[in-house]
């Protein structure tokens, strides 16, 4: 798992530090049309390995010791935090963890999966119980609106304001992928 870069340059002087319109570098293929649009869930990352053991994903501020186990993947240069995977079963995450494992009778394999339900960041799609979805999956419904969302920032702007959505995750058929939240764009109505 590594840091998915957004899809605008972030003005991180601003507070809260947000979007502008200057397109990412590495994400310029999103506003050529290529990807596929996925839902963006606002919950919490895990991983199930091909070894069958699950993790968390887990943030490291500078200055902090990891916890035991914990597999670093990146830094980012910018806040100096450090992301990787924990170990599951030490996490905040685990006994919600389990009881997502029980109420979706079991998963499909190894990959990453969100972490979604009454205890998880407010639960702001009011899922009843826990449970995992793995990454790159909605229901038909979203996938056919997903598939609707414009390419441009005044247009994305508009597009997820007016929806449900977290965000957006476009996934290239070449492995990379680009994210943007509603919460990115400034405060401010942009109309």
């Amino acid at each position: 798992m590594e840091k998915i870069p957004t899809l605008f340059i972030r003005d991180l002087t601003a507070r809260p530090a947000h979007v502008t319109p200057t397109v990412h570098p590495d994400c310029t293929w999103v506003l050529a049309g290529e990807g596929t649009p996925t839902r963006k869930w606002d919950g919490t990352c895990t991983m199930l390995d091909t070894g069958g053991a699950w993790w968390a994903r887990r943030e490291v501020k500078p200055g902090k010791t990891p916890p035991p186990g914990f597999r670093a993947l990146a830094t980012d240069p910018a806040t100096g935090k450090t992301v990787g995977w924990e170990p599951i079963g030490q996490s905040a995450f685990a006994k919600l963890h389990t009881e997502a494992l029980v109420n979706c009778g079991g998963v499909e394999g190894p990959g990453t999966y969100e972490l979604l339900g009454p205890k998880i960041n407010g639960n702001p799609d009011r899922f009843d119980a826990h449970l995992l979805i793995p990454h790159g999956w909605a229901p038909l419904s979203e996938r056919q609106d997903l598939a609707t969302a414009p390419r441009d920032f005044d247009g994305l702007h508009t597009w997820l304001h007016a929806r449900p959505y977290e965000g957006i995750v476009w996934h290239h058929d070449d492995g990379r992928r680009a994210k943007l939240k509603a919460t990115d764009f400034p405060r401010q109505d942009r109309s």
